[in-house]
């Protein structure tokens, strides 16, 4: 099939444009999920992904240089090497909590659609510099709203962070405070030797 370059197609009907909000990681497990925001408005959408690429996509994001290629790079030298440049990705469905995405590739006047691991496709994009696309169907079904004060579980919901202590929390505190801080601790570990 061929489309005019940077044009949307292939998505089963109308598209939008996010761009990458952040990548943390999980409170309680530690893996990595990258948001993404739509473009022209404040709806979300988290991706689980596996911190080798988590790492990749951060590099690119901070543009820090390492000193060999990593895959992503290597996989945009061999597109480029062959004739074809990097016109966008599209995340394209959401089946059993898997998202899915493709690689759109122009090369020769025709695009070719490169099935692709939504984190994958992402960490190609901030390496060509191209949109990320969703398609309206997955946004909104998997598109998330937050408030200002929201923050993000592993399960792509909210997560309460741990609020500082009140004043009489501390109070109470103060007795441990002042045992731990009157120990000898010069002489730790010496008991008993002799």
């Amino acid at each position: 099939m061929v489309q005019a370059p940077g044009e949307p197609t292939g998505l089963g009907g109308n598209v939008r444009e996010l761009i990458i909000d952040s990548i943390r990681v999980g409170l309680r497990h530690y893996r990595r999920v990258v948001v993404l925001k739509e473009k022209d408005a404040d709806r979300y959408i988290t991706i689980w992904i596996g911190a080798d690429v988590a790492d990749a996509i951060a590099l690119r994001l901070q543009d820090l240089a390492v000193p060999r290629p990593q895959s992503h790079d290597l996989m945009l030298t061999l597109i480029h090497e062959l004739g074809g440049a990097v016109t966008r990705v599209s995340v394209t469905d959401l089946r059993e909590d898997t998202f899915f995405a493709t690689i759109h590739i122009q090369v020769d006047g025709r695009e070719l659609e490169i099935d692709s691991r939504p984190s994958d496709a992402i960490a190609l994009a901030v390496r060509a510099d191209v949109p990320i696309f969703v398609a309206d169907e997955v946004m909104e079904r998997a598109g998330i709203v937050l408030d200002e004060d929201d923050d993000l579980d592993e399960d792509g919901g909210e997560e309460e962070l741990p609020r500082p202590p009140t004043q009489e929390e501390l109070e109470k505190l103060a007795v441990f405070r002042d045992f731990v801080s009157g120990l000898d601790l010069d002489d730790l570990g010496k008991a008993g030797q002799g």
